[in-house]
């Protein structure tokens, strides 16, 4: 794909100009890259009207080679991925192969692109909810493609129905939060209750530092919305800081200013936290009867921001608590995982 000119505006598409030395100008019809990826480029002088002229005969057979979706995936990657959070920039590396899978290999031009071969994709990726979040990132890929001229095709995405997503609908009761913080070292307990003190998702959770403390509050900014929280320092939660500054202050040598950190004062990342979470979670589970097995084993650490919120029973509280910009989506949340508290009819 070409790239947008920013100089000799003046000139039609196609047609490119280099200049000597002295600054004589050569003109050359850009025919695009060819099947070795090298950039034609066709000479048509140095006199401007007869490049003109020649351009115009050549012009009206010469069609240029159609944008493929590889080429639209790698333009909108390299231009917006930058500026995105480090989870989203994750998810978008892990999309992408899968849609060059199908549609890189031959690349299909944008043009060729219709609805159907969307369902079919959706069809073919046996990780169907994956699929779903792929599809989502081809279509904001096609806009923005839209946006800049790159294409003006439509979106093939458009009205296609994407494949059924069940979300999660586990409360964690009391007993079980329980039953897996008795198997549980210190680090993944003082996560475990900050996550439910406060309601925060797990990657924000592990970015709260010990400056972000200050005048009785945690300032967080949740990475996912840019959500800017402040959560009063009291109770519950101002005796479980207390007990985590209590233990990091046994660390001897250097330790990290992430407010959860391991037994050596090193900040506890991603997979370490699942791994604790999973190791203690399978203890509890192996503890108790088969039926109450199959449910603890169905617990993520994630769940623990869902019971937070089922926990208060003020929805706006709630609403602020986790983030969300209405309250309709505090009470969708809330209500898949618990219910809704009805009376009898008598």
């Amino acid at each position: 794909m070409g790239r947008k000119p920013t100089v000799n505006l003046n000139l039609p598409p196609g047609l490119r100009v280099k200049r000597g030395a002295k600054g004589k100008a050569w003109y050359y019809l850009d025919r695009g890259k060819g099947e070795d990826g090298a950039r034609r480029w066709e000479p048509l002088g140095d006199d401007f009207p007869e490049a003109l002229r020649r351009y115009a005969d050549r012009i009206q057979t010469f069609t240029a080679p159609a944008v493929t979706v590889p080429e639209m995936l790698a333009a909108w990657q390299t231009a917006t991925l930058p500026g995105r959070p480090r989870g989203t920039q994750a998810d978008i590396l892990n999309c992408i192969p899968w849609l060059l899978k199908f549609f890189g290999e031959p690349p299909a031009p944008l043009s060729a692109v219709e609805p159907q071969h969307i369902r079919q994709y959706l069809d073919w990726r046996t990780a169907k909810i994956r699929a779903n979040r792929e599809i989502a990132w081809l279509s904001t890929a096609w806009n923005w493609a839209r946006g800049n001229g790159t294409t003006n095709c439509q979106n093939p995405t458009e009205g296609v129905r994407r494949n059924k997503e069940k979300g999660r609908d586990i409360y964690v009761e009391d007993s079980e939060l329980a039953a897996i913080l008795a198997h549980a070292d210190e680090p993944l307990r003082d996560a475990m209750e900050l996550a439910y003190l406060i309601g925060q998702r797990p990657c924000d959770l592990r970015d709260i530092s010990e400056a972000d403390i200050r005048d009785g509050l945690i300032h967080i900014q949740q990475g996912k919305t840019l959500a800017k929280l402040r959560v009063e320092v009291s109770g519950s939660l101002k005796t479980l800081l207390e007990r985590i500054r209590t233990r990091k202050a046994g660390i001897s040598g250097i330790r990290s200013l992430s407010l959860i950190c391991d037994e050596k004062g090193k900040a506890l990342g991603k997979y370490a936290l699942r791994y604790r979470f999973d190791k203690a979670r399978n203890k509890a589970a192996q503890a108790v009867p088969k039926e109450v097995s199959k449910r603890l084993k169905a617990i993520q650490f994630r769940d623990l921001r869902a019971k937070a919120a089922s926990d208060v029973e003020n929805l706006h509280r709630a609403q602020k608590l986790l983030g969300h910009a209405s309250q309709s989506m505090t009470e969708h949340y809330v209500r898949n995982r618990r219910g809704d508290k009805v009376r009898p009819v008598k």
